[in-house]
């Protein structure tokens, strides 16, 4: 295979898809069934998986369960999956604004894209399809997909399968620019995602909104 110079390596949740659309529905339906099963009883903990977002999946569900057996934690993050991708196919979900042009724009400019993310493959191909991703993407990497537990580890195997020479991160979690930092390779951190207080704060860019993507010189930083 041949080496690719440069590439932008994208987060999915808070950075393209508007996580919140389909996620807080689906948390619902989700701890609805587990009180009408008995493995819940108090109020479905929305603030804090949302303050939790884009930490591995099994860590997810550890937080906000913590005194449920591993088992049942496995069965509430099954049934939230299968929540969560049929509140996507039935039209649900969003990107930010401006993403699908922003896109193309980078595409048209020959910059090879890709994602990274932390959610599983069954979620990613239903924000794929939903939306036409494959049109900008070259691929789209998860934890599960490779058997790995950080988005660090995932960028490197992204990096090496692809032969990447130089790329940049574009995120709005800790997770993804550390995941930078940690490859050598320049980070984006999106003000408009997820990212709390100071989280943003060693990012080498730091965004307001997704189309000022369009307006960087690309490749920058580099």
């Amino acid at each position: 295979m041949s080496k690719i110079p440069f590439a932008v390596i994208f987060d999915m949740d808070g950075t393209l898809f508007q996580t919140e659309t389909v996620l807080v529905p689906a948390l619902h339906k989700t701890f609805d069934r587990l009180r009408r099963e008995g493995l819940w009883q108090e109020d479905t903990p929305v603030k804090e998986y949302l303050r939790i977002l884009g930490v591995p999946v099994s860590e997810v569900w550890r937080q906000l369960m913590p005194e449920a057996s591993e088992a049942v934690r496995d069965r509430a993050a099954a049934w939230f999956l299968d929540d969560i991708i049929d509140e996507i196919e039935h039209g649900n979900g969003r990107l930010y604004p401006d993403v699908l042009t922003t896109l193309a724009v980078l595409a048209d400019q020959g910059i090879p894209l890709f994602v990274a993310s932390n959610g599983r493959q069954r979620y990613l191909a239903a924000i794929r399809t939903a939306f036409l991703l494959e049109r900008y993407f070259i691929d789209f990497y998860s934890l599960d997909r490779f058997s790995l537990m950080s988005k660090s580890a995932l960028v490197k195997q992204l990096l090496n399968d692809y032969g990447i020479e130089k790329a940049v991160m574009v995120g709005d979690r800790r997770s993804d620019i550390q995941a930078a930092k940690d490859n050598g390779i320049w980070s984006i951190g999106c003000r408009f995602g997820f990212a709390a207080g100071e989280e943003l704060a060693e990012a080498d860019v730091v965004i307001e909104q997704f189309r000022e993507l369009a307006a960087l010189d690309w490749p920058p930083l580099v």
